[in-house]
C-alpha cells in the first residue's frame, strides 16, 4: 500500500476508512447493540464533532472508536491508521522507538499505542475451534526465551536448564495457522494441556523426541517424531513427510524479531507480542493474504476491545 495514501494523512479520509470496515453491514451503536439504522443519526452542526452519532434506542452518543482500542484516545486517526498498517505489514515487527520516530509522537504514546494495537491482533482461539483434524498434521514444539545472561548455571540430569527463560509452547497446522502460548513452564501437564486444548485429536501430531510428548501423542490419531538428538531433522515416508520444520520456522521468525527489533519484552507482556507473531503469520502472503486485507482484518480486530494504561507495566517497554 502506498504510505502517501490520503488515510495515513488526512483525520476525515482515516475516519471513512475505520468506519467502511467496521460498519460494513451498517452503523450499530456499540453502547446497546442497536442495529436499526432508522434509529441511528448521524449529528452535524458547527459544534458538532466530526463523525458523532446518536442511537434514539439508548440516547447515547458514539464515534466509530467506541467500544475499540483506540476509545478515549486522543492520537488523530491518521496516525492510528498508519500505525495499524505498519504492524500488519511489518514482518518481524515495529519497536516503539520507530513508532514514535515515523508518527510524531512521544515514545510513552507510542508504546502504549503499540500495545494496544497486538490487543486488536489478540485472537479469539475458543470460537475459531481447534487446529487439524482428520487427514491433517499439527506440529508441536516448546522453546525458550529471555536473555541469555538470566540462564542459570546449573544442570538437570546433565543437560542445560532453561528453568531461567520464558517457557513458550506452540502449535501449527502444517499449511495453515499457528498458535503460541506462554506458559508459566513447561511439562508434561502443561504442554499437554495446551495440546488438548487447541488440537483437534483426529489429527497427527508431528513433534521432535521431546519427553513431554509420548503419552500424550497417543491421545491423538498418530504420533511421528523426529530425533534431532541423531541429526534426524526430516524423514519420508511413503505417504507423508515427518518433520517439525514449520513450527521451527514460526519460533524463528519470532525469536529473530523479539531480539533484532524489540531487544527487550517484560514476561508480562510475552502473550501480546506472541499473538502479534500469530496474527501476521495467520494472514501471511503465502495465504494470499495482501497487507492492506491484514491491516483491514486488524482494523475488525479492534472492536469489543480495551487496554488502559494501567493494565500495563513500564518495565514491558520495547
Amino acid at each position: 500500500m502506498n504510505l502517501t495514501a490520503t488515510m495515513f494523512h488526512d483525520n476525515d479520509a482515516a475516519r471513512e476508512h475505520l468506519e467502511a470496515i467496521r460498519w460494513a453491514d451498517g452503523v450499530y451503536c456499540p453502547h446497546c447493540g442497536n442495529t436499526d439504522g432508522e434509529t441511528i443519526r448521524k449529528l452535524a452542526g458547527k459544534s458538532t464533532r466530526p463523525g458523532l452519532f446518536q442511537c434514539n434506542a439508548c440516547r447515547e452518543h458514539f464515534t466509530v472508536t467506541v467500544g475499540t482500542v483506540m476509545e478515549r484516545s486522543k492520537i488523530p486517526l491518521a496516525k492510528w491508521v498508519l500505525g495499524f498498517h505498519l504492524y500488519a505489514s511489518s514482518k518481524k515487527g515495529m519497536s516503539a522507538h520507530q513508532l514514535h520516530r515515523m508518527l510524531g509522537v512521544t515514545y510513552k504514546t507510542a508504546w502504549f499505542m503499540a500495545h494496544r494495537i497486538r490487543e486488536a491482533m489478540k485472537e479469539d482461539v475458543a470460537s475459531s475451534g481447534p487446529l487439524g483434524g482428520e487427514g491433517k498434521i499439527v506440529e508441536a514444539d516448546e522453546t525458550y526465551f529471555g536473555p541469555k545472561d538470566t540462564i542459570k548455571k546449573r544442570t538437570i540430569r546433565g543437560k542445560p536448564s532453561n528453568s531461567s527463560k520464558r517457557s513458550i509452547v506452540a502449535l501449527v497446522e502444517r499449511g495453515g495457522s499457528v498458535r503460541s502460548f506462554h506458559v508459566e513452564r513447561a511439562t508434561k501437564a502443561s504442554v499437554r494441556d495446551v495440546l488438548v486444548r487447541n488440537a483437534d485429536r483426529k489429527s497427527t501430531l508431528m513433534t521432535d523426541e521431546s519427553n513431554f510428548y509420548p503419552i500424550t501423542g497417543k491421545e491423538f490419531a498418530d504420533h511421528a517424531t523426529v530425533k534431532h538428538t541423531g541429526g534426524e531433522y526430516v524423514r519420508y515416508e511413503a505417504d507423508r513427510i515427518v518433520h517439525t520444520n514449520t513450527i521451527e520456522n514460526v519460533f524463528s521468525v519470532f525469536k529473530r524479531g523479539m531480539v533484532g527489533v524489540y531487544q527487550h519484552c517484560g514476561e508480562a507482556h510475552l502473550h501480546r507480542y506472541l499473538a502479534e507473531f500469530d496474527f501476521r503469520y495467520n494472514r501471511r502472503a503465502a495465504l494470499g493474504v495482501t497487507d492492506s486485507e491484514r491491516s483491514d482484518d486488524l482494523i475488525r480486530g479492534t472492536s469489543g476491545k480495551r487496554l488502559t494504561y494501567l493494565q500495563t507495566d513500564q518495565a514491558g517497554h520495547a
